[in-house]
């Protein structure tokens, strides 16, 4: 029988809640048992094993992350847009970092076709309607700004920047406004 008051959605947050703490890596159903105080086997009627576990938080994170996103982009374009979906991106990295690295984890194509993964292609192909980019290009615009934000976020995380006398904020805009140029002069050799 289910112990009172947890769910399946609040275990969900909790683990969410465990990854900023300790990292999305040390998360397990016992380390959350611990959290609560009670027997690993109470939480299996909740969840699978720890696995399940990671994957919930993973599109708790995802869906979280989209709604942030979204929030930031209502009623923006161009480089004002840009700048929104990549801060809203980075605050919530920085806020976040368990839940940004459990948004990060591979799904297999069932689960990560039902995610909010998908709102995350969306928004960003919506963005680069204001470049007015066609195919393979818009495509192509997707993956660098994934992984310039991405990037960039893992080693400010990591601290790469903390050594340098220009301010990591600075270097973030100035690659904003470099990446704004490059979309709006960008045509297909």
């Amino acid at each position: 029988m289910a112990r009172a008051g947890l769910t399946t959605e609040r275990l969900t947050r909790a683990g969410a809640e465990l990854a900023d703490e300790v990292g999305f890596d040390q998360v397990t159903v016992s380390a959350l048992a611990r959290r609560f105080d009670v027997k690993v086997a109470s939480l299996y009627s909740h969840l699978k094993n720890s696995q399940d576990l990671k994957t919930r938080i993973a599109l708790f994170a995802l869906e979280e992350l989209a709604d942030r996103v979204a929030a930031a982009l209502a009623g923006r374009a161009g480089r004002d847009a840009l700048a929104a979906f990549a801060d809203a991106y980075r605050d919530y990295a920085r806020e976040h970092p368990g839940r940004y690295a459990a948004a990060r984890l591979r799904l297999d194509p069932e689960t990560a076709a039902a995610s909010a993964g998908v709102r995350h292609a969306q928004m960003t192909r919506a963005i680069l309607r204001g470049y007015d980019l066609t195919e393979p290009d818009q495509t192509h615009a997707v993956r660098m700004l994934g992984s310039v934000f991405h990037g960039y976020v893992s080693l400010e995380m990591a601290g790469g920047f903390s050594h340098t006398a220009v301010d990591s904020q600075e270097s973030w805009s100035w690659i904003l406004d470099r990446l704004d140029a490059l979309l709006r002069n960008s045509t297909t050799p």
